[in-house]
């Protein structure tokens, strides 16, 4: 089965077992594993912040940021299909006790103006403004590129208002390699960033989270209070240490495969694209063919390509490390064979 529901799917490597498998870990809840100590310092550096932390999931990294800068009843803002509110089980709202304000954005950039104009004046009547989200890649847009331009503009927005910028940056690896940037182009326009190690860059568990040392401190402390203190979590480390070192060039590979997915689906008729993919996303628009997505869906898996819904009349494509080259070809040609 060609599976491209999805980057989390990918399967650890060879690599990543072994360290795995070798791993010198201690009890982290007492700062003591060294495997997790020399991730968070690799991850810190390569980000260009001071400190990093260990997070089982991207949506943890995402909340930790959003607790350890903000008091219930303040608001956030963010692009209206953004992962931390679409995708987070409105835990902005369940955990910190805070609202989000809703910004449209065009392929996941937020116009600077009205991120200006949703800061909120002093006002007994308004909510505190206390953090700006930015989404990079952008999930829901397609895996689009938010620009380091759209970022440096919101950030000197923030700066203005003194307050702090969080990138979701679940992909941003993804950007910076098909950009042809450094990931701390991106990095330098915000005061936190959270990063996933297992989408594209292939560890079984884990992100990380990365601003400065004070909200490190509140994150770890709120990751206890959430249950997210771990122990020989070295384990899970050693493969997040080859991830950052190991899988990002890589990653232009998955970027090349979705290009050549929606070069295909362009030729099939049928079937459009949402828009040309920046990275290793592809939706597809399948309302000529007349199906339900549901339908379209398990025609696709009798071929042997699995795939997920993305909005009525839409599917998401996502290329990753255990997709070859062939297995493209083979899904393009199962697109063709149903439509």
């Amino acid at each position: 089965m060609i599976d491209l529901r999805s980057d989390t799917l990918t399967q650890p490597t060879k690599r990543m077992r072994q360290a795995i498998f070798e791993a010198t870990v201690g009890d982290d809840v007492y700062g003591e594993d060294p495997t997790i100590n020399q991730l968070e310092e690799l991850a810190a550096e390569m980000l260009g912040k001071e400190d990093a932390l260990f997070v089982t999931s991207g949506t943890q990294g995402n909340q930790l940021a959003v607790l350890g800068y903000c008091s219930p009843g303040d608001e956030i803002i963010v692009e209206s299909e953004s992962h931390i509110f679409f995708y987070e089980g409105g835990a902005i709202s369940a955990l910190a006790g805070v609202q989000p304000r809703v910004i449209k954005g065009i392929k996941g950039a937020m116009d600077p103006k009205e991120v200006k104009s949703a800061v909120r004046s002093e006002d007994i009547h308004f909510p505190d403004t206390s953090l700006i989200c930015l989404e990079n890649t952008h999930n829901r847009s397609g895996g689009s590129i938010v620009s380091t331009e759209n970022m440096k503009e919101i950030f000197e927005v923030a700066k203005q208002a003194s307050i702090p910028v969080h990138i979701d940056g679940a992909r941003l690896f993804n950007a910076a390699v098909a950009s042809n940037k450094k990931v701390t182009d991106y990095t330098q326009y915000c005061d936190s960033v959270q990063v996933c190690l297992s989408k594209g860059l292939g560890s079984p568990v884990g992100s990380l989270l990365a601003g400065n040392k004070e909200l490190i401190q509140k994150a770890r402390k709120w990751r206890k209070r959430l249950g997210g203190g771990l122990r020989q979590a070295g384990f899970l480390a050693a493969s997040g240490i080859i991830s950052l070192t190991e899988m990002v060039d890589r990653l232009a590979e998955d970027h090349e495969k979705a290009l050549r997915l929606a070069d295909a689906i362009e030729e099939i008729n049928g079937l459009s694209l949402k828009n040309r993919p920046d990275t290793n996303i592809v939706i597809v628009n399948i309302e000529k063919t007349h199906k339900s997505n549901e339908e379209f869906l398990n025609d696709l898996k009798r071929e042997g390509v699995l795939a997920v819904s993305f909005g009525e009349g839409q599917i998401r494509l996502t290329t990753h490390y255990d997709v070859s080259f062939e297995d493209i070809e083979q899904a393009i040609s199962a697109l063709k064979k149903i439509v």
